[in-house]
């Protein structure tokens, strides 16, 4: 019995790291970068993240860049004077000290404009997202591309 679960064990080990990916810089830690699989139509896809930030002072994401895209952008959702929400592109978004940033569907989250290369974006592959900090500087993380949220999100994509 015991050796059977040792092997299971075994075969299981490399899936769990397979999906797991997170990253550190300076104070700052990434995880779990991830996009939905880019819809046939759509001409643009959005990639989401948690941020810790570790430190005492806040840091802020200043830009994202991608080969995938020549255009990467900061968006965030917000009420508009009337109440309803919209997607708007945003300079800058702070991390604060101590707490958790959460680019997810609804939020904060980076958007590629107009994808180079759609093959990139369907499910189970990865693409580069350097994300450029204030005081932490420079990180590039592999985003994996799913067919649906990860459970702990809600999900619904951002295909504009």
């Amino acid at each position: 019995m015991l050796k059977q679960a040792l092997i299971l064990a075994t075969l299981l080990l490399p899936s769990a790291f397979a999906n797991a990916h997170e990253y550190s810089v300076g104070d700052l830690h990434i995880a779990h970068p991830w996009s939905l699989e880019l819809p046939p139509n759509a001409p643009n896809v959005a990639a989401y993240f948690i941020v810790h930030n570790n430190g005492k002072v806040d840091d802020r994401l200043l830009s994202v860049e991608s080969p995938v895209s020549d255009d990467a952008q900061l968006h965030e959702h917000a009420k508009t004077a009337a109440g309803a929400m919209k997607m708007q592109q945003v300079q800058s978004v702070v991390v604060p000290a101590g707490k958790d940033l959460t680019f997810a569907p609804s939020a904060y989250h980076v958007m590629l404009m107009q994808p180079k290369d759609r093959s990139l974006l369907t499910d189970g592959k990865r693409f580069p997202l350097t994300l450029h900090f204030e005081k932490a500087g420079d990180i590039t993380v592999d985003v994996a591309v799913q067919k649906q949220p990860p459970a702990d999100q809600a999900g619904h994509e951002h295909a504009h």
